[in-house]
């Protein structure tokens, strides 16, 4: 399990962290215009032609209404080395993409939907599915800082809108086959396809894919025992391979919509492989059976604006440890989850004149069977059913004036109920924009939501790593709330500036600690005081015509983070932190087949809890050819950390802990991408929550 998060502040609470990829896009419009003139005498007519007229405009990039930033992302990506949404969303003004984990400046976390429609997968699988959409599907996207209640999302969101295949459009497609080489080798390749014919619309999207990776860390723990130090060091590498099968299909007649998403994981292995101070330890994982995802969703529109839905999703994994010293066996375990839930919601909609007023219901019920069993049997086990639900109401509205204001607001009631703890929720949104001309937008967003911990550490469940250090679970680990606000000033609807606070009331972190009654390194989930965060983000396009485009990003923050009882002792950190990034690319004539981009990131020394994480860089490049006839054949090559420095060192020194650990994970890597587009897959215009299933490592 990892048990290191690179937190830079702003971007999010979470781990991981990568600058934003966005391109300046400068169109020509060509005219010729032939233009008749009077002249001389009242009889006599002549025709004066005019030269061609060359009009040169700007296309923004950046829209926005209702607290709603529009992103016109298919012009964005145009020229880069990108073949799917998922490294598309990389290039929207103010979203990070570090290896395929998107975050959103001055959000604390961000939920990705489809055409307005929350997915409910778990987070794995909806990158999957992302990573398997072709870009071609974008019409644009949608940033909501504080999304409206009608959604079912607290939050923030990044809402995807695919564009709708009609019958004149035929079977449309793509198939997709690549290879990534970084310590070991991964390939995978997928099939996306739509199809329309009268009232019916058709969508399939499958990816498989074969996966080896590898990371590696190196710790040295100077621990308090005794009234002594001793100092232990370790040398970990993680090996893990599996087989992923995606599918996500839909089946769309007039109003009423069929989504079945899922995936399958099949000969999932994992080892540990420690040694150092205490010995030679080997940590196997295998999966005893595949693990399996399932989700079926139904939903309605009715013509008096009413939209009723429901969804069933089944999760199941059953895994098992073994920890072996040199070829002692020491101990093994095996763990199970089966999660059943079921969601349902009712939403309605008036227009009344100028005003829209919304309201909706929702109820979610889920039912966690999870357990743990040691070999030998002198270990704790447990064996628990946690039953879950969550019922909300919400009321909601939104209106644009003349003057250039718009708004969306709405407040939810909602219940939480488990066999540990019941409450209920207040959670208010605004959002808000603000213009005289689309030269200077504003935008003010507020939100607050709550975060519940995964299913698995409610249970308090224990894995060991080795001899030393040891995962536990938290029963007494509580949901907290968490408040964001963010006011976004676009300019020249290019330019964005963001001024962003997030306050986390009790937020949750996991770091290592040293027991001062054992030899022991305890990683557990706890609710510190509160984690704080300020920031302000940059984002400007700049370039010279069509031959270099560029983005400068820059992000200043202070981040504090607090606890009185981190364990027995206590903590208040405080850091300045900086984030910049240039994206570029080139292309060498305007119609060249051939396009290139180079990438820098930077990130200072940060800190996560306890814990100081030093500074890092990174360089990327890619290449992009398009090719054959139409160029419906694509082929991309993309270089990631080239030089292999986008790994950090945690180091705590606290009230006597004494840890540092140097992450040394294989971020540099190599991509190649072949793409063969059939039938255009350019469809027509007419005019997805984080996961909490897992038993976790």
């Amino acid at each position: 399990m990892r048990i290191l998060n690179v937190n830079i502040g702003n971007f999010a609470s979470k781990s991981n962290i990568t600058a934003m990829k966005k391109t300046f896009l400068l169109i020509s419009i060509l005219y010729s215009v032939p233009v008749y003139a009077q002249i001389g005498s009242s009889d006599t007519i002549s025709v004066q032609p005019l030269n061609e007229v060359i009009v040169k405009g700007e296309k923004p990039q950046v829209s926005g209404e209702d607290g709603i930033m529009v992103v016109d992302l298919p012009s964005i990506v145009k020229d880069k080395p990108v073949t799917n949404i998922l490294e598309a969303l990389g290039y929207i003004p103010g979203v990070t993409n570090n290896n395929g984990m998107i975050w959103l400046t001055g959000a604390s976390n961000v939920t990705i939907i489809l055409n307005g429609e929350l997915t409910n997968m778990p987070l794995q699988n909806l990158y999957q599915l992302l990573y398997a959409t072709p870009v071609d599907r974008l019409k644009n996207v949608e940033i909501m800082y504080s999304a409206p209640a009608k959604y079912h999302v607290n939050g923030a969101v990044i809402n995807i809108v695919l564009k709708t295949p009609t019958p004149l459009d035929g079977l449309q497609g793509q198939v997709r086959a690549g290879y990534n080489q970084a310590h070991y080798g991964s390939y995978g390749g997928g099939l996306a396809a739509t199809y329309s014919v009268k009232d019916w619309t058709f969508d399939l999207n499958y990816g498989l894919s074969r996966t080896k990776s590898w990371s590696r860390e190196e710790t040295w723990s100077n621990h308090l025992h005794n009234g002594k130090r001793i100092m232990i060091e370790d040398d970990m590498r993680h090996i893990g391979q599996n087989w992923s099968n995606t599918i996500f299909t839909t089946a769309t007649w007039k109003t009423l919509k069929l989504t079945y998403n899922g995936q399958i994981t099949s000969d999932s292995k994992s080892w540990g492989l420690s040694s150092g101070t205490l010995g030679n330890f080997t940590n196997a994982y295998n999966m005893l059976s595949p693990i399996g995802y399932h989700n079926i969703a139904l939903r309605y529109t009715a013509p008096i604006g009413m939209t009723v839905g429901g969804d069933y999703t089944r999760y199941s994994e059953n895994r098992s440890q073994s920890l072996f010293k040199d070829t002692d066996y020491l101990l093994g375990s095996e763990n199970r989850q089966e999660i059943n839930r079921w969601h349902t919601y009712v939403d309605q909609q008036h227009q009344l004149g100028k005003w829209q007023l919304n309201y909706g219901t929702e109820y979610q019920h889920s039912k966690d069977h999870s357990s743990q069993h040691y070999y030998p049997y002198d270990n704790p086990d447990f064996d628990d059913i946690l039953n879950e639900d969550v019922a909300g109401l919400y009321v909601g509205t939104q209106r644009s004036f003349d003057v250039g204001l718009s708004f969306n607001i709405s407040a939810k009631g909602e219940y939480y109920h488990n066999k540990y703890q019941h409450n209920w929720n207040f959670i208010p949104q605004f959002g808000a924009t603000y213009y005289k001309t689309q030269k200077s937008i504003f935008q003010l967003n507020f939100n607050t939501r709550r975060i519940y911990p995964s299913y698995w550490e409610l249970h308090g469940g224990t894995s060991h790593i080795n001899d030393y250090s040891t995962i536990i679970g938290n029963p007494k680990l509580q949901p907290y709330i968490q408040y964001d606000a963010q006011f976004n000033y676009i300019l020249k609807q290019n330019y964005v500036a963001t001024l962003y606070f997030q306050y986390g009331d009790k937020a949750t972190v996991q770091l290592p600690y040293q027991s001062p009654d054992a030899l022991n390194l305890i990683f557990q989930t706890i609710n510190m005081n509160y984690e704080r965060v300020v920031g302000l983000n940059l984002y400007a396009p700049f370039g010279v015509g069509y031959i270099w485009n560029a983005i400068a990003t820059a992000n200043v923050m202070n981040r504090r983070a607090k606890a009185d009882h981190f364990h027995d002792i206590n903590f208040d950190n405080s850091k300045w932190i900086f984030y910049g990034a240039l994206n570029n690319s080139f292309k060498f004539t305007q119609n060249c087949p051939v396009s290139l981009t180079v990438d820098f990131y930077y990130i200072s020394p940060s800190l996560q809890g306890i814990a100081e994480m030093s500074g890092l860089w990174r360089v990327d490049a890619g290449v992009k050819w398009q090719f054959g006839k139409k160029r419906y054949c694509e082929l991309d090559l993309k270089a990631d950390d080239i030089f292999n420095k986008w790994s950090p060192t945690m180091t705590i020194h606290n009230t006597g802990q004494d840890y540092r650990m140097k992450v040394r994970d294989m971020t540099q890597n190599l991509k190649l991408t072949f793409i063969w587009r059939f039938n255009g897959f350019k469809p027509k215009d007419n005019g997805i929550d984080t996961s909490r299933f897992g038993t976790g490592k």
